[in-house]
């Protein structure tokens, strides 16, 4: 039986669950980001704070990464907890802790707490904003045709339903100059530009958006910025106050390795009472955060092993991470640069790319040669393809070994040649 002292020791606060120790960070404390990300002996011990898939080298951890075991842990304990009494253990006990959450999210990204409320996933968080705003027929939303769909379907919702116009801005990969996409929008800016959404990290290439340039650009023009940050948040290093965005929306699933189905919305202050909730929220909720939370009965536990995955992510240290992500994808990118008509469709430039990137080769359809490394090397990958590309987009995380990267490269320089030779292209 738990007590509840302990539900709040071990489950929740994750004070103790940590699975980088207090030693380890001071053996490497005066250690420099890029120098460490070449560190073996380091990232063996967070590769062991994993469980690991012993059938399939995952290198798609941009859709949803698994989490170390302390997170996994502290969340299948607090299921079991609560399933003692829902109504008391769960709501009583629990759920309160939500606000624990929300208080080291704000600090780690430097926010008001009262501008973050934890949601699902990134499309939940995203959508709050693209429905909750005013807008009127002939109003006009500016995104890119690279961004994610499901934001997009919701956009083209809101053109059928409201009469808004939507406009889907077009640019050629891999580019070259950050300065290039901030251009992209200025020049589509019109009298009746009401919005403009894009990724600060693209989930079809990798490519880093220069967000608080665009953000200025949307404010002075009086414009509202959304931030697609899904591909972003505990990845790329930022701050909420470096960008003054109005929403910035985000999975946690995916680069933070927290328990699947758990999300975070950001909106800036000023804009939380003109912004309708998804789910309806009473008038005395309208200047509320929370009010985004509304979603009816959901499991406390999910949300409360955030707590784990932010000292996990707090303990590797944001830069340090950044580093190692961008370490691995240099490896394989290099690599396979170097095979015959290969193109990696995002620069390798530490402010255009980060943890992963597209790659295409010419003559190979990249359905066909994901679908060999899978079936005949057990590397799962994702054959991607966007306005003029068909690539796949390889995504390492922590955990991803050396050895693990150099037997994918392996396996694309030895499939390359048979593909060609299938289609006649050799």
């Amino acid at each position: 039986m738990f007590s509840s002292a302990l539900t709040r020791r071990h489950f929740l606060l994750g004070a103790q669950a940590v699975a980088i120790s207090t030693a380890l960070n001071r053996a490497y404390a005066h250690h420099l980001p890029e120098t460490l990300s070449s560190d073996e002996a380091f990232w063996e011990q967070i590769r062991a704070a994993y469980v690991h898939d012993p059938d399939i080298i995952n290198l798609n951890n941009g859709g949803v990464a698994p989490a170390p075991k302390v997170v996994l842990d502290a969340e299948i304990e607090a299921i079991r907890y609560s399933n003692f009494s829902p109504s008391y253990r769960m709501w009583r006990e629990l759920e309160p802790h939500v606000e624990d959450v929300r208080k080291k999210l704000a600090k780690m990204w430097d926010a008001d707490p009262d501008c973050i409320a934890i949601t699902r996933n990134a499309s939940e968080s995203l959508i709050n904003a693209q429905l909750g705003i005013n807008l009127k027929s002939g109003d006009e939303v500016l995104t890119t045709s690279q961004d994610y769909p499901r934001m997009i379907t919701t956009w083209e919702q809101r053109a059928r339903r409201d009469g808004i116009v939507l406009k889907k801005l077009d640019y050629k990969v891999p580019v070259q100059q950050p300065g290039n996409l901030v251009s992209l929008f200025e020049r589509a800016i019109t009298p009746r530009t009401r919005v403009i959404h894009f990724s600060q990290v693209v989930f079809m290439t990798g490519q880093i958006f220069p967000v608080k340039e665009i953000c200025e650009l949307a404010r002075k023009n009086n414009i509202v910025s959304i931030v697609d940050g899904a591909h972003a948040f505990a990845h790329v290093p930022f701050k909420f106050s470096d960008f003054d965005c109005d929403y910035y929306g985000a999975s946690l699933h995916k680069w933070l390795s927290a328990p699947v189905g758990t999300g975070v919305l950001y909106v800036r202050k000023d804009r939380i009472e003109k912004t309708w909730a998804l789910m309806p929220a009473a008038p005395s909720q309208d200047k509320d955060i929370r009010k985004f939370e509304e979603i009816g009965t959901h499991p406390a536990a999910m949300h409360n092993g955030i707590l784990q995955a932010l000292a996990f992510h707090e303990n590797i240290g944001a830069d340090r991470k950044f580093a190692r992500l961008r370490f691995l994808k240099q490896r394989w990118a290099e690599r396979l640069s170097k095979i015959p008509g290969c193109t990696v469709l995002v620069k390798l430039d530490p402010n255009l790319s980060g943890a992963f990137g597209t790659v295409q080769f010419d003559g190979v359809d990249a359905g066909k040669l994901g679908g060999v490394l899978l079936s005949k090397y057990k590397i799962l990958v994702t054959p991607i393809g966007g306005p003029g590309f068909n690539g796949l987009r390889i995504c390492p995380n922590v955990y991803t070994s050396l050895d693990e990267i150099d037997k994918f490269c392996q396996a694309v320089e030895e499939t390359i040649p048979t593909l060609r030779t299938a289609s006649g292209k050799s």
